[in-house]
């Protein structure tokens, strides 16, 4: 990945595509007889929800297909990796739908870019809902993949979710976890000061004050080299430079801790009963969290670990060969519990 390669080039390459998709080979007509794309939008608590649903050559309607919902990263969109994810599985035969979650994305609620672990999880049911009514869809056979932080709320949502009969994780990110303790639990010292920080800034939403947010709103070229971490440091390359979409973002409200921070995407793992797969990048500095709600998923069916040879955390996201070891390893593990 090159620092060369500005937000400009992202939006030029974006504006010729009709939707919008960010990734490598993405879908830019639909063609006849390959994987085509349908944008929908569906109502979830109010909310106006957009995503994209995905449909495997030679559709047929009034046929029955295995499914798969794909939850996008914290800060994603479902034009980035959960896109890509997406038509990759429907090309291997599946109905899948990317989503934007609530008050993020393209998809309604407000403030904007609150990341509610709640509103997340309900996302994912709300996904599950859409899809088992759509034409064509076998709801008896619905799986799900979750990325980074939809990772996270996967793992969450399906532990009382039974509709999903097969559960996936790429690159698990334990957004609770992180926003308490610090990524690789650098700031367990400050845990007191961030949480007054929340209460602070909810106060101030409740009276009516400016919404304050937490994060990255954008960042150099020198920021981006110096930063230490690999998961930061290509994070920032993949959402600002080399697949930038308008729609993607770093913030979050800061309000949005008092609620992250009491929650833990391990918690309460072994109510997963069903077939469990966590991929993750042998290299990848998040690596710890996928250990460590693996090894907590105690009733979990056939669950499997699979460690993608040399990845780190974002190269799982675009990296053709470890993206299509990631596919090839997914469609294998639908093939075997849908």
């Amino acid at each position: 990945m090159s620092l060369t390669i500005s937000t400009a080039n992202a939006q030029t390459t974006q504006k010729q595509n009709p939707y919008t998709l960010v990734y490598e080979g993405a879908i830019t007509e639909n063609v006849k007889g390959k994987a085509n794309i349908h944008p929908v939008s569906y109502k979830l608590n109010g909310i106006d929800i957009a995503a994209n649903v995905y449909t495997p050559a030679g559709y047929d309607p009034s046929k029955k297909y295995p499914a798969v919902v794909v939850a996008h990263p914290n800060g994603g969109v479902k034009e980035q990796t959960a896109g890509l994810y997406a038509q990759r599985l429907a090309e291997a035969g599946y109905i899948t739908l990317a989503a934007d979650a609530a008050y993020q994305g393209a998809s309604g609620g407000e403030p904007r870019h609150t990341d509610n672990p709640a509103y997340r999880t309900e996302d994912i049911h709300g996904m599950a809902d859409f899809i088992t009514q759509y034409k064509g869809v076998d709801a008896n056979r619905l799986g799900i993949l979750g990325i980074c932080g939809g990772g996270g709320y996967t793992l969450k949502a399906t532990q009382s979710d039974k509709r999903f009969k097969a559960v996936a994780t790429l690159s698990m990110f334990n957004s609770g976890e992180v926003r308490r303790n610090g990524f690789q639990n650098s700031q367990l010292a400050t845990i007191q000061e961030r949480l007054q920080q929340a209460t602070d800034a909810r106060a101030q939403e409740a009276a009516g004050g400016k919404i304050i947010y937490a994060g990255v709103a954008s960042i150099t070229d020198e920021e981006i080299a110096r930063t230490s971490t690999d998961l930061y440091r290509e994070g920032y390359l993949y959402y600002y430079r080399t697949y930038a979409h308008p729609n993607s973002t770093f913030l979050y409200t800061m309000s949005s801790l008092l609620d992250l921070m009491t929650w833990d995407a391990a918690a309460n793992m072994d109510l997963i009963n069903q077939p469990l797969l966590m991929i993750a990048g042998s290299k990848a500095d998040t690596k710890y969290m996928t250990d460590e709600a693996f090894s907590k998923a105690t009733n979990a069916k056939n669950k499997e670990l699979f460690l993608i040879d040399g990845a780190t955390h974002i190269q799982t996201y675009w990296k053709p060969e470890y993206v299509s070891q990631a596919v090839n390893k997914l469609v294998n593990f639908y093939q075997t519990n849908l």
